[in-house]
C-alpha cells in the first residue's frame, strides 16, 4: 500500500473505505496492444511504433479522489507523438479530464495540454511549457476531483483549476463515475506545430516510462446506479472523505500563487483568450479571469 501524504494540502486525514496502492497490476490492465506494454520492476514502459502505440486503463471507475502516476517521457526527437494521462467517462455526454504531452523536435521543449469535458464538450484547451525536461527524468502528474474543482498538478504544483459554477448555470463534471487511462499513439497531423512536423519514424520506437501509480477516490460499483454511486461517494453524517473537506474546496494562498506563476510564466495558449475561436469568452472563462487579474 502507498503512503499517501496531504501535508502539500496543509492537513493530513485518514481514509476510508478508499482504494490506493502503487502496483499497476492491482489498478490498471493493458487496453490494447499488449505487446507494446513492458515491466522491468516497477517501471512500466509503451512503446510506439510504425505498428501500434498501446495503452492501458484502471480496473474500476472512480467518484472523486485524486489520480497520480510519475512519467518519463520520450527522450529525443519525439515529433508527432502524444502521452496522455487522462479521466473519463463513457457515452456521448461524458466527462473528462486530460493531460496530453506533445512531442517536439529534439531540444525543443515539451508542451503539455490539458483540456476538460464536460456532458461530451469540450474545447477548453490550455497549453505550457514545462520548467522541466519531462524526458530526463520522472516526474509527478495528478487530478484532482471533487464537487467543488477540478485541480491539474504536476510536481504537487496546481497548473490548471475547473471551478464548479453550478450557481452560474454552468454544468460541472460530479455524476459520472470515471475511469483512468493512459496511451502513447501517432498523432501527427496535429501533435507539433500544428501538424507540420511529422512523426520521423527511423527515431522509433518512441517510449514512455511510468511508476508510483497512486489512486486514492471512491470505488464505484458497476452494478450500482450513477446517482447511488455520487451518493455513496459523499460525505454524509460521520462518514467524512477527505475530498470533502473545505480546505479542497479551493486553492490554498501558496497554491494560488503557484498558479499564477505558472500561467504567467509558462502557459503558452488559454482557450479563454483566442478570441479568434471565442469571439464571447465562455462564461467559466469570465469568472477565472476575474480570479488571476491580479497577475
Amino acid at each position: 500500500m502507498a503512503s499517501f501524504s496531504w501535508v502539500f494540502f496543509g492537513f493530513s486525514l485518514m481514509m476510508v473505505g478508499l482504494v490506493s496502492s502503487s502496483r499497476f497490476e492491482e489498478l490498471y490492465q493493458p487496453s490494447w496492444a499488449l505487446d507494446h506494454l513492458t515491466t522491468e520492476g516497477e517501471i512500466l514502459r509503451m512503446k510506439l511504433d510504425h505498428l501500434s502505440g498501446t495503452g492501458f486503463q484502471s480496473k474500476s471507475k472512480y467518484m472523486f479522489g485524486k489520480v497520480t502516476v510519475q512519467i518519463k517521457l520520450v527522450e529525443g526527437d519525439s515529433a508527432g507523438t502524444v502521452t496522455a494521462f487522462y479521466m473519463s467517462s463513457e457515452g456521448p455526454t461524458h466527462n473528462e479530464f486530460d493531460f496530453e504531452f506533445l512531442g517536439n523536435t529534439s531540444g525543443e521543449p515539451y508542451t503539455v495540454q490539458t483540456n476538460v469535458y464536460v456532458n461530451g464538450v469540450g474545447n477548453r484547451e490550455q497549453r505550457l511549457k514545462l520548467w522541466f525536461d519531462p524526458s530526463k527524468d520522472f516526474h509527478s502528474y495528478s487530478i484532482l476531483w471533487n464537487q467543488r474543482q477540478v485541480v491539474f498538478l504536476v510536481d504537487e504544483t496546481p497548473v490548471r483549476v475547473h471551478s464548479n459554477l453550478e450557481h452560474r448555470g454552468i454544468p460541472f463534471p460530479k455524476d459520472q463515475p470515471m475511469g483512468v487511462y493512459s496511451s502513447i499513439w501517432n498523432a501527427d497531423d496535429w501533435a507539433t506545430q500544428g501538424g507540420r512536423v511529422k512523426t520521423d519514424w527511423s527515431h522509433a520506437p518512441f517510449v514512455a516510462s511510468y511508476r508510483g501509480f497512486e489512486i486514492s477516490g471512491c470505488e464505484c460499483l458497476a452494478t450500482v446506479a450513477a446517482t447511488e454511486n455520487a451518493r455513496r461517494c459523499s460525505s454524509s453524517g460521520e462518514k467524512r472523505y477527505w475530498w470533502d473537506e473545505p480546505v479542497m474546496s479551493e486553492l490554498s494562498v501558496h497554491q494560488s500563487h503557484q498558479l499564477i506563476w505558472v500561467r504567467a510564466n509558462h502557459m503558452v495558449y488559454d482557450y479563454c483568450t483566442d478570441t479568434a475561436r471565442f469571439p464571447v469568452a465562455p462564461v467559466e472563462c469570465q469568472h477565472h479571469q476575474h480570479k488571476t487579474t491580479h497577475n
